[in-house]
């Protein structure tokens, strides 16, 4: 799942799209608002009404107190409809956002994430939907209705007085430039900040995720140091940040109080000199107060709008980079044509990396067993990342059943293939849900089957909620081997036509590991089995095995046949068997 192209236009657009997907709710809530607004500078209007008749002594005294009883009623009620409707609307953009940007996020290839801090990356997508969150409330409650009441004043000042309306009109054009200016000086400041606090929560959720290591050895100090540099470089570039914000708000204090006297004693001239009524000094002087605060707070909101601008936009240009590994514009779904695989003249370099594969060549049938030996670096998991597509060769071809990987969707891709890895992945989840990950539709009694085809029931049993047992964060709670059978019935579970086990049984002891054989024999049957192995024995059964070596193929064949030939493979089984027997 991409992102669309607003994503890489910055913060505003990106703000944009989910403004525009809840248009009506957005539209409501600005209305709503606006029409509070005016109602409140209405009010003013209509006490300036009161005062004028309380001291002429009009008849129509009580129209006037019913227009401002009115006014103050549309001002709260309206208020109150924004509020009501934007605990839907709002909420529901920050969901939105965190949707797409998991999705987007998901979607990179390997490359990405070993590059970043996963905590991190979690992070941003909740500082994301946080920064939108806070800049709709701002824009609706601290932003428009101050620029609103600041233009509504203006021109229900020009009725009173010309003159200080366009004195206030000059002094207020002025005070947001000269604010505005310095603002904008403060925005790398702003940005410094939350770039620091995204490394924090990276840094925090490594050391975190890795406490056992930490433990083990002895270095929980020296994190804490390390921890206690970067956070004490996030505190300084919040102190400046905020301090930059602290001169904006002392700046507009003293000149709203400079100006707001100057209204005041001019209103008064004024009247004194007959040119306005009593009336139109409480107005001029009530609205020259809104102004003049109302643009204060306009000032503040717009510098706290800058600050979670530069959050949001910092989140979006890191979680919003284009995918390198995107499915073709024609890609199409794969085809299920029994499970064979092949690589045909691949060349592949890592980044920065010497050349792993180079013109390799490898045929795996559908239905074959093939085991995959060789030293470490000599391109086994390379193989075993190729035929999932989280790389592209640079020259070649890879081929699930006759097609490529490249033109077809990864999502296919991937759904017909089952992998179980040296290092198991299992979520903070039940051992039920972890088992039924691969394949939501899987019924009880196939999930129990998969379990007990794996030898895992005998120790789900003994858990004292068994299948409900919750594994703990990638299966703390669980030993290694049983984190291995998890994952090989997890596998078996998804009926996929090719299985890859990458060191599968590593974990296992010697009965465990002869059940999971003949677990095997049993479940491949019509099913393309690729197996990385460093344990030999474990591949006795297999129908071929191919040794590697700096990325080439240098013997191939059946297992009795590679014993025989007395070669690379038979010296490697040979060694194991020595060093098992001692």
């Amino acid at each position: 799942m991409s992102l669309p192209v607003y994503v890489s236009r910055g913060p505003t657009r990106f703000l944009l799209h989910y403004v525009y997907r809840r248009l009506g709710g957005h539209l409501v809530v600005l209305l709503a608002v606006l029409a509070a607004v005016g109602c409140a500078i209405g009010s003013q209007y209509a006490v300036k009404n009161l005062v004028d008749m309380l001291d002429s002594r009009s008849p129509d005294i009580w129209v006037a107190v019913a227009v401002l009883l009115g006014l103050a009623t549309g001002d709260n009620l309206l208020w109150r409809l924004a509020g009501w409707i934007s605990t839907s609307v709002f909420v529901a953009a920050g969901g939105d956002v965190r949707l797409d940007l998991f999705g987007h996020l998901s979607g990179h290839g390997t490359r990405y994430f070993t590059d970043r801090f996963p905590g991190a990356l979690a992070g941003r997508i909740t500082t994301a939907a946080n920064a939108t969150w806070t800049i709709e409330n701002s824009l609706t409650w601290t932003t428009i209705p101050p620029l609103t009441a600041v233009i509504s004043s203006i021109v229900l000042l020009s009725t009173v007085n010309w003159e200080i309306t366009a004195a206030l009109s000059v002094i207020v054009l002025a005070l947001g430039m000269t604010i505005e200016r310095m603002a904008a000086r403060s925005d790398s400041l702003h940005e410094n900040f939350a770039w620091r606090a995204a490394a924090v929560n990276g840094y925090l959720a490594d050391i975190v995720g890795n406490i056992g290591l930490v433990r083990s050895f002895g270095t929980a100090r020296r994190e804490h140091a390390r921890l206690s540099h970067e956070i004490a470089q996030e505190m300084s570039a919040q102190r400046a940040s905020l301090r930059a914000l602290e001169r904006l708000r002392l700046f507009h204090a003293l000149a709203v109080l400079t100006v707001t006297a100057g209204v005041l004693v001019w209103s008064v001239m004024l009247w004194r000199a007959g040119r306005v009524t009593t009336g139109d000094v409480v107005l001029t002087t009530t609205l020259g107060f809104t102004v003049l605060h109302a643009s204060r707070d306009l000032a503040m909101a717009l510098v706290e709008l800058v600050q979670q601008f530069a959050k949001l936009g910092e989140a979006i240009q890191e979680l919003g980079l284009p995918h390198e590994m995107r499915d073709a514009d024609n890609a199409k779904r794969l085809i299920n044509l029994g499970g064979s695989a092949a690589l045909v003249n691949v060349c592949f370099s890592y980044p920065n990396g010497a050349r792993v594969l180079q013109d390799f060549t490898l045929h795996i049938p559908p239905g074959q067993k093939i085991g995959i030996v060789g030293r470490s670096g000599s391109g086994k998991s390379t193989i075993f990342a190729l035929l999932q597509r989280f790389y592209d060769p640079e020259h070649g071809h890879v081929l699930i059943d006759q097609q490529d990987v490249a033109s077809v969707t990864q999502e296919s891709l991937r759904r017909s293939i089952a992998i179980v890895h040296q290092d198991i992945a299992l979520l903070h989840r039940s051992i039920h849900e972890n088992l039924r990950y691969g394949r939501p539709e899987a019924t009880d009694a196939e999930i129990y089957e998969a379990a007990e085809i794996a030898n895992c029931t005998e120790f789900i049993a003994a858990m004292p909620e068994g299948f409900d047992t919750i594994v703990g964060e990638r299966g703390a709670k669980l030993s290694g081997g049983q984190r291995q059978r998890l994952a090989i019935a997890r596998a078996f579970l998804r009926q996929t036509p090719i299985i890859l086990l990458d060191e599968a049984t590593s974990a296992l002891d010697t009965d465990a590991e002869h059940s999971i054989q003949a677990a095997l024999a049993r479940l491949v049957t019509g099913r393309t089995l690729i197996a990385i192995a460093h344990r030999l024995s474990t591949l006795n059964s297999f129908d071929r095995i191919v040794v590697l070596d700096h990325g080439r193929i240098i013997e191939d064949g059946s297992p009795a046949e590679l014993l025989r030939r007395k070669g690379v493979y038979s010296g490697m089984y040979s060694r194991q068997m020595n060093v098992g027997h001692r």
